[in-house]
């Protein structure tokens, strides 16, 4: 009988959780159906059939965590491997070439401290990265040691040509009231990257203020409108996208990455917008963003948005952006800087429209909205007059607001 294994449902994915069985041990499948719900290291997503069948057996429980390509389900009665999709790593294998159906266990690793405990992708980690894991303190379940607790290779201070062990993570005392959550693959995720961009990239913040009074009218004029005629109306957001993704795609020095003895300049601006979700944070990516409406990309967000809170994206639509946008407005911060989402060079952090009193040209005191925009860069990358000159362009735009509109 062939095996259902562990799809790769992301381009970085090495395992995953099974969240939640929506079949059982003798229900008919086809190709397309929804079985489970996976946790992948970016968002728990459906999980398909790509066989015809009847599950016979489970071999995977809720909550069992699995390598991509191991076996968590039995199916009698599939199409053959030839009919599965390329690239699922779902296709019918003889059991015997499969390794023993389980939930993946986080064993203790053999390092040189025998009695410490890491999770396979942990222990690889440090293997790779010269790291002895018995000078980590896990985070993980019971002090276990997960990735995001081996510090990146180069961290660790290097005395003589040798390199010292990195330093014990301080202990943490806790209490009986005290509430201690397993890292999620998407929490684990987020904590290792932003790990890696600030301690790999060396960054830098620009940040300006704006008049942000003709955006807040003319988004008002155009609410009442859409309003009146029931056509869905727009946000400050849907603003702010637009004039990133025209201003990027006019100093493309701010839409590139560092690819080592090179830097990729990207030819279009695929724009990665921060959507928080119940387990952290997501970026959907509006591809092309320099080319959409204003209209457009309003639709677009809102259909992102949903679908990620409702764990519904597909890995396509949340990987390649080449740079980001994250807007805290919405809960009242004023101003904030954001880490940069590697590899790209630039984030773009966005804080509310507040009322305060300004100097007009006048010199006049008198009621404003103003908005700061600040900017993170990539400073191997990026320098701060071409960084300068991106949010200048933005500047322009947003108080301006109606030549977004052409």
């Amino acid at each position: 009988m062939p095996d259902i294994t562990m799809p790769k449902l992301s381009d970085t994915m090495l395992e995953g959780t099974l969240v939640k069985w929506l079949k059982k041990a003798g229900d008919k499948i086809e190709v397309g159906d929804v079985i489970a719900e996976v946790e992948t290291d970016k968002a728990t997503m459906e999980m398909e059939a790509f066989d015809d069948g009847v599950i016979t057996e489970i071999t995977v429980p809720e909550g069992g965590v699995v390598k991509v390509g191991e076996r968590i389900a039995v199916l009698n009665g599939s199409s053959s491997p030839a009919t599965s999709k390329p690239g699922s790593n779902d296709a019918a294998v003889p059991p015997a070439a499969k390794t023993p159906a389980a939930p993946v266990p986080r064993p203790a690793t053999a390092s040189p401290d025998s009695r410490a405990k890491a999770s396979p992708l942990a222990k690889k980690l440090a293997a790779e990265r010269g790291v002895s894991l018995s000078n980590i303190a896990g985070s993980g379940p019971g002090g276990r040691i997960v990735a995001a607790d081996v510090p990146e290779e180069g961290t660790a201070p290097v005395v003589s040509g040798i390199r010292a062990a990195a330093p014990a993570r301080a202990p943490i005392v806790s209490s009986d009231g005290d509430k201690r959550t397993p890292l999620s693959g998407m929490r684990r995720t987020i904590a290792e990257r932003l790990l890696a961009s600030k301690t790999q990239i060396p960054h830098f913040y620009l940040s300006l203020e704006i008049d942000a009074a003709p955006l807040a009218k003319l988004r008002k004029d155009i609410n009442d409108a859409a309003e009146a005629s029931g056509s869905p109306k727009v946000t400050v957001n849907d603003f702010i996208l637009l004039a990133t993704a025209r201003a990027a795609a006019a100093h493309p020095t701010v839409n590139s990455a560092f690819a080592g003895d090179s830097i990729v300049e990207y030819s279009s601006v695929n724009l990665s917008v921060a959507i928080a979700v119940e387990d952290g944070l997501i970026t959907p990516v509006l591809r092309d963003a320099q080319k959409l409406s204003l209209r457009e990309i309003s639709a677009a967000v809102k259909d992102l948005a949903t679908r990620a809170r409702g764990k519904k994206l597909k890995p396509e639509e949340y990987q390649g952006g080449t740079i980001t946008v994250s807007n805290l407005g919405a809960y009242g911060i004023e101003s904030f800087y954001a880490i940069i989402n590697p590899p790209q060079a630039a984030i773009l952090a966005v804080g509310a429209i507040v009322k305060k009193p300004v100097v007009n040209a006048q010199d006049q005191i008198v009621a404003g909205q103003r908005m700061t925009l600040s900017l993170s860069g990539d400073h191997r990358v990026v320098d701060g007059a071409a960084g300068a000159e991106f949010l200048a362009a933005l500047r322009k735009s947003i108080e301006s607001p109606a030549t977004l509109l052409f």
